[in-house]
């Protein structure tokens, strides 16, 4: 079992509406059936002990991050701010912006609209790239940026405008780059044991109660991979 405590946690922002943390690599972001503690628990433990609250703590969950990827997540400590901030993501509002280290060039270095049809097999927790025309398939769209190269990989921006299940990690796979350590998606080319190269690197979205835009951003550790590269 994974062993962490809510002190381990990152906490990038926080007011009576917002939190703000950084989600390490390899927890999940909410309880699932390993057991492991997850971000929402955590969160919630450092809620209940830093003001001391009785009872239930309520935190919502506005977004994932897939369990082996590292970064910014945004929670919402009001039902109010749920409900907003959940209406800013289905309206395309709450950007989100990634950092990724892809094994080999891609030859176009800047894709805008990148489209796949996406199904999920959640039985094995699979998601695999289909026709368009493949029932319940759903359109995933997203834009990358090579920014840098290195030892046969490139850093990888990537703005999302859609949020499939797997999907930075599907679509690059799917055009011949999977991220390097992805042992689902890149397990012919990655070694076990690598450590996924996914990061969510920043985070615009407007408060729920202020209507200001705000943005949050963090860089990811400098380990390898990401420390070939310069930010």
């Amino acid at each position: 079992m994974c062993q962490i405590h809510y002190s381990d946690i990152n906490i990038l922002y926080e007011d009576n509406h917002l939190l703000v943390a950084e989600k390490p690599v390899n927890i999940p972001s909410q309880e699932d059936v390993t057991g492991d503690k997850d971000m929402l628990t955590l969160l919630k433990e450092y809620i209940k002990i830093k003001y001391d609250k009785p009872g239930r703590v309520y935190l919502g969950l506005v977004h994932r991050l897939d369990r082996p990827a590292g970064g910014v997540m945004v929670f919402a400590k009001t039902s109010k701010a749920a409900s907003r901030l959940s209406k800013q993501l289905r309206d395309d509002q709450l950007e989100k912006r990634y950092l990724a280290v892809v094994r080999g060039i891609p030859w176009e270095k800047h894709r805008k609209n990148l489209v796949h049809y996406l199904i999920k097999d959640n039985r094995r927790n699979i998601v695999r790239a289909v026709e368009a025309q493949t029932k319940g398939a759903k359109k995933a769209v997203l834009d990358y940026d090579v920014l840098s190269e290195a030892e046969d990989m490139a850093l990888v921006k990537i703005n999302l405008h859609t949020g499939r299940p797997h999907q930075i990690r599907v679509q690059l796979s799917a055009i011949g780059h999977p991220l390097y350590g992805d042992q689902k998606y890149g397990k012919y080319i990655n070694k076990p044991g690598q450590q996924m190269a996914l990061w969510a690197q920043s985070i615009s979205l407007i408060h729920p109660t202020l209507r200001e835009t705000m943005e949050f951003s963090l860089l990811p550790h400098s380990i390898y991979p990401w420390n070939l590269f310069t930010f």
